[in-house]
């Protein structure tokens, strides 16, 4: 099957909202926000804001397969651009298919004529395809955040 890559539109908003979910499901856990109108809303606002940078893959018979978005940024210390991928999510259907490699491939691209320096993503460390991906194309890791949840303290009475 021969997938194509295309900007996103208007008409996406709805697959781009079950992404964004399936996303922070991966990503957050316990603490995703799950709410597709709430992914809807933002993307629609991003998208009215600047939308450069958002891609989607579509399959021969225009279903909505996949979805990059990569931001253009500037460095708020030295003025460097750089681009940030926010987002990189396939339709389960389509795993293994090349649509993730197909739309970094684009995500990359564009970053490059954009002329950054560089080009950062951040990947939850329990997303072992995503993580793959990223090395398959010459990222390497740079940060490992890490995190301790706090007890609530117990009343004294």
């Amino acid at each position: 099957m021969t997938y194509s890559v295309r900007p996103a539109g208007e008409r996406d908003l709805d697959a781009l909202a079950r992404f964004e979910a399936d996303i922070a499901r991966i990503s957050f856990a316990e603490d995703a926000v799950v709410d597709e109108e709430v992914h809807r809303r933002k993307l629609e606002r991003a998208m009215t804001k600047d939308p450069r940078g958002m891609f989607v893959a579509e399959a021969p018979d225009g279903t909505t397969v996949g979805w990059l978005w990569i931001s253009l940024n500037t460095n708020f210390l030295t003025g460097d651009p750089y681009a940030n991928f926010r987002s990189l999510a396939i339709d389960d259907a389509h795993h293994g298919t090349g649509v993730a490699e197909l739309l970094l491939e684009a995500g990359i691209a564009f970053a490059c004529d954009a002329d950054v320096n560089e080009i950062t993503g951040r990947v939850h460390v329990g997303n072992g395809g995503m993580r793959a991906l990223y090395r398959k194309f010459g990222f390497e890791a740079v940060h490992l955040v890490m995190r301790k949840r706090c007890e609530p303290a117990e009343e004294v009475g």
